[in-house]
């Protein structure tokens, strides 16, 4: 079916349908990260910038770092528009066999794979902690022999989630890592209770194995009424699968890989650099993963189903489109984060053992890293367009070149710059990957219009630079009139926040930026 072809009502049923699946996964999205954001004040009051806390930043890294390459987001990738275009064509049958076959292999290779990533730690750890001292680096270890099971059971959840999404379920995969986070602040609750203080980050490890595998167990009931799928590795689309996995493994796992690049140079800055960068990245990825990543999830199988049609204006159209509305909304929260870096690091982390210095160094992170949100942001749906189109060969030769960017970049930042230059090479590392993705889709699917894409940057600039005056101004008066207590710090903050939200709704209204109606309009589907 075209796009000349679809009627009016079915046309804007989709478009609600998509707006309501956004909204959802957005809301659940978001609440995860919230919820992630009070995992990040415990461990920061509980741990601070200690070594055992920078040991648990490298350890949990390089399992994290294999998922990406193996697991969950490379097989989602891979995945859906092979899944898609068998259930567009009416062959449910071989699309169940192939996630069947997927679940198979997977659990045999990732099974071996952790097996021996555990016993080789010893051997291999230490080569991305080369500041470390010999006591961080055996106790880097043993938290990642805990931590490396997460690869398999985040696989199996990936291909989980992969269906449910193929098949319009955006509900169930948004609140798995809300679980996620409780089941974490739950065990580093109880650690803290229980267990003696230099054993309390051995609770954050096991954590996050608990939460991972509560994360599998609570997705599987939701399968229910769309198998039997099987299980075995016989399937004759399994390999095409497994072949477009290849590239979408290297270009995906790559984002992680210039993480554990960005760790082993700010180790040779200093213990507490380590968890500065890392305290900082969660901050900065608060708003990319409500907003952003909502997006790029919602309209992935969306985009797939359009290129099994053969729509590639349609498939512009919708990338055009997602990528103003990732403009309408990082580019405030950049702009708040930014300006108020300080007070909001002071207000999340410095409590405990997390003091003002602690504070000052995360800011500096902070700082720059906010330069590249909106790109970084932006460059999540490219990225998921080119895999639709069965295309990640390109994506990925980007990435490896943006990776190369980023480790020469981080080479000559860090001594000069200090903890602030680590995010800075990241985010003109985004900035120079998003150009290039964005002008090579544009090469291959029609109706990208890059002037409607800047007019829509500039006119959201602008409106953001009220909300960060407003933002500034606000939370200046505030904190002098209140003080720094914890309430008073809330209040400031909170308030900043809320008048600088106002301010860029009245700018966007004066700006006339549709994506403020757009935004409107979702409320009507969602009663």
């Amino acid at each position: 079916m075209t796009t000349a072809s679809r009627t009016p009502r079915e046309t804007g049923s989709k478009r609600s349908g998509l707006g309501r699946s956004t909204a959802v996964f957005a809301f659940w999205t978001g609440l995860s990260r919230v919820v992630g954001l009070v995992r990040e004040v415990l461990a920061a009051a509980l741990f601070g910038l200690s070594g055992a806390m920078a040991a648990f930043n490298i350890a949990f890294n390089i399992p994290n770092v294999v998922r990406s390459l193996v697991a969950d987001s490379a097989l989602s990738a891979a995945l859906i528009p092979t899944y898609t275009r068998l259930m567009e064509e009416g062959r449910e049958r071989e699309a169940r066999r192939l996630v069947g076959a997927m679940t198979g292999f997977v659990t045999m290779v990732l099974g071996i794979v952790t097996l021996l990533a555990i016993v080789l730690a010893p051997w291999f750890m230490p080569v991305f902690a080369p500041g470390f001292s010999d006591e961080l680096i055996d106790q880097t270890v043993w938290l990642s022999q805990l931590m490396f099971p997460i690869v398999l059971l985040l696989a199996l959840t990936g291909i989980v989630a992969a269906v449910l999404q193929a098949n319009g379920e955006f509900g169930a995969t948004g609140f798995v890592p809300v679980l996620w986070n409780v089941v974490i602040c739950v065990c580093l609750l109880v650690g803290f209770f229980v267990l003696p203080s230099e054993d309390r980050i051995t609770a954050y490890a096991v954590g996050i194995v608990l939460g991972t595998l509560a994360q599998l167990l609570y997705l599987l009931p939701h399968l229910r009424g769309k198998g039997p799928f099987g299980f075995g590795i016989s399937s004759p689309h399994l390999r095409h699968v497994l072949v477009l996995m290849l590239p979408v493994t290297i270009g995906l796992g790559l984002i992680n890989i210039n993480a554990a690049i960005d760790n082993v140079f700010a180790s040779l800055i200093s213990d507490e650099a380590v968890s500065a960068v890392s305290y900082a990245f969660r901050l900065y990825i608060l708003p990319q993963g409500i907003f952003s990543v909502a997006i790029s999830t919602v309209l992935f199988p969306s985009i797939a189903r359009m290129v099994a049609r053969g729509d590639r204006d349609g498939v512009g159209e919708m990338v055009t489109a997602g990528i103003r509305q990732i403009f309408f909304m990082l580019l405030p929260a950049t702009a708040f984060l930014m300006i108020l870096a300080e007070p909001v690091t002071r207000l999340v982390y410095q409590r405990g053992e997390f003091g003002t210095a602690d504070t000052l160094l995360t800011r500096e992170a902070l700082f720059t890293f906010t330069l590249g949100l909106v790109f970084n942001g932006a460059s999540l749906l490219l990225i998921r367009a080119f895999f639709s189109l069965q295309e990640p060969w390109l994506p990925t030769r980007i990435a490896v070149a943006g990776l190369l960017l980023n480790v020469v970049l981080d080479a000559v930042l860090y001594s000069p710059l200090g903890v602030a230059g680590i995010p800075l090479a990241t985010s003109v590392t985004s900035l120079v990957t998003f150009l290039l993705l964005l002008g090579s889709l544009r090469s291959r699917v029609g109706r990208i219009d890059t002037a409607w894409l800047m007019d829509g940057f500039l006119r959201c600039a602008a409106a953001a630079g009220v909300l960060g005056v407003m933002s500034w101004a606000t939370w200046h008066i505030l904190d002098g009139f209140l003080g720094r207590s914890l309430p008073a710090q809330m209040a400031a903050v909170s308030l900043a926040l809320a008048a600088g939200g106002i301010a860029y709704v009245s700018a966007a209204v004066g700006f006339t930026i549709p994506e403020l109606d757009q935004l409107a309009r979702l409320r009507r589907p969602l009663r």
